[in-house]
């Protein structure tokens, strides 16, 4: 009975390590909501075992099972890494790909052109991490805004990395396939060892971006309203807070506005708290299509929101805020078979050079809105009419 040499218990140790986290990523998926990557990544974890599995049980020449498991595994990564950033998966290439795979393995048989089947194989592999690695930049830059976003790509790349060096190798020196590959040898004990150390921080940089994804959330919900999305209580204050100490610096005038909806008990009291939370929804909707990007929108409590303009003087804020009025009276809610009538009553304020601070401003914007309320509702008015009408 042949013994098993050092290079094919080396592979095997591969299948375990990919095989123990087929599991664990399978028993998370039990264990958590939005499962779905996490069961493609047990799949790909799986599958990889078998290809390596079958790799150290015939070393010189891999059955199209295990090359296909492979394909498949990195596949179902890719399928995984797409559905946990929101991104539509590749259909028509992962189709494609194993089609390829197939015609290449069918179509070089022969021990001359084996090189060639090969370098397909590893070329398929390139071609999908390389997928992979620049799904993974993309979110880390763009979604979870890390400077370092690279470090993330950084396994995945490699992973590409050592493929696309096997189809050099293959395209180079046909022997390497065959003898190179069948050799008891340093190189494919490393190689081997190597893999287990990139699989190793692959699976870390996966469970790295679930924990990522975890707390972007717990940081979100922690700044913003649970029911509108908007900024809570706290985190407009700090946003208002910025904008004072910004313009404080560059005598930049901004304008904060505090928007109440009309009857909103009646609307609680008629139709249910169900309805209403859809109404405070559907003007949290409207007034944020109303927005420019630099504007920051908060829910202060209750149905009452508070909208903070930077670089904005008082009479084009007035312009806006009429915008917004018109925008809500043109909008009902559709619910419970009906059309809800919506209204909004705005206070506008517009911050003072003469160090006034932020309290003071919301208590101007706040006393504008009552004035707004006492003279009939659904309408805008600034505290400057405030002032004349005390006057």
């Amino acid at each position: 009975m042949p013994s098993t040499s050092a290079t094919e218990v080396a592979f095997l140790v591969v299948a375990v390590v990919q095989g123990v986290f087929a599991l664990l990523w399978a028993i998370g998926a039990g264990l958590v909501t939005g499962r779905r990557p996490l069961v493609y990544w047990s799949i790909w974890a799986g599958l990889s075992a078998i290809t390596w599995l079958t790799l150290g049980m015939t070393v010189e020449s891999p059955p199209l099972l295990g090359v296909l498991a492979g394909v498949f595994g990195v596949i179902s990564l890719e399928r995984g890494v797409s559905v946990f950033i929101d991104r539509p998966p590749r259909n028509v290439l992962h189709v494609a790909l194993p089609i390829v795979i197939v015609l290449a393995n069918l179509s070089f048989v022969d021990p001359r052109t084996q090189h060639l089947q090969a370098a397909v194989n590893y070329g398929v592999l390139t071609w999908i991490y390389a997928n992979v690695g620049s799904d993974i930049y993309r979110y880390a830059r763009k979604a979870l805004r890390w400077r370092w976003a690279v470090i993330l790509a950084v396994p995945v790349s490699l992973g590409g990395l050592m493929c696309a060096l096997r189809v050099i190798s293959a395209i180079v020196d046909p022997r390497s396939v065959t003898e190179v590959m069948a050799a008891d040898s340093v190189l494919n004990l490393r190689t081997a060892f190597l893999s287990v150390a990139l699989a190793m921080t692959l699976h870390a940089t996966l469970v790295g971006l679930v924990v990522a994804r975890l707390v972007s959330e717990l940081q979100r919900l922690s700044r913003h309203d649970a029911l509108t999305g908007l900024l809570n209580r706290r985190a407009m204050q700090e946003a208002l807070d910025t904008q004072l100490r910004r313009s404080e610096r560059t005598k930049e005038p901004f304008v904060v506005m505090m928007l109440d909806l009309d009857h909103f008990k009646r609307i609680n009291d008629r139709f249910g708290h169900p309805v209403g939370d859809q109404a405070l929804k559907h003007v949290a909707a409207l007034l944020q299509s109303a927005m420019r990007t630099s504007d920051s929108l908060g829910r202060f409590g209750g149905e009452e929101f508070v909208l903070l303009l930077p670089n904005t003087p008082v009479d084009q804020a007035e312009s806006v805020a009429e915008k917004i009025r018109d925008l809500l009276h043109r909008s009902p809610l559709a619910a419970e078979s009906t059309t809800i009538p919506l209204s909004v009553s705005i206070g506008v304020a517009q911050w003072r050079e003469n160090a006034e601070d932020i309290s003071r401003v919301l208590s101007r914007a706040d006393a504008a809105l009552f004035q707004a309320k006492v003279q009939g509702r659904n309408r805008v008015v600034t505290a400057l009419d405030v002032a004349a009408v005390a006057g």
